[in-house]
């Protein structure tokens, strides 16, 4: 069911301290930690905890928490110095996603091009 912890979910592991992972900030409703593969000198994921397959799902649900993701990205870029940055939501796997649990991809300390790969 969306919303509850799934066991076999790597993001809802990490929500949970399960499986450890460099947390940067963590709110009541999100949680965010350094991506183990990045792609800019900032690469900062920040997920719901609560499991969610992808940012539509969540904001049709949860749209106060997907409100909250936005929020803790301004926050991350604001501590990571990043004055620009680039929020990503990927949605399905042809679009890159590779984890089925909704999560902001925050990049930023290097130029961005546009459009993206």
């Amino acid at each position: 069911m969306a919303g509850e912890a799934r066991s076999d979910c790597l993001f809802c592991k990490i929500a949970v301290g399960e499986v450890p992972a460099t947390v940067v900030r963590e709110t009541e409703t999100t949680i965010a930690f350094r991506d183990i593969n990045p792609q800019a000198p900032t690469h900062v994921l920040v997920i719901p905890k609560a499991h969610h397959p992808d940012a539509a799902a969540l904001a049709a649900a949860e749209p106060q928490i997907a409100a909250d993701v936005l929020r803790e990205a301004q926050a991350v870029a604001a501590e990571e110095g990043a004055e620009s940055y680039r929020i990503v939501f990927n949605t399905g796997a042809g679009a890159g996603q590779t984890v089925f649990h909704a999560h902001a991809h925050v990049l930023g300390g290097r130029g961005l091009q546009w459009p993206p790969g």
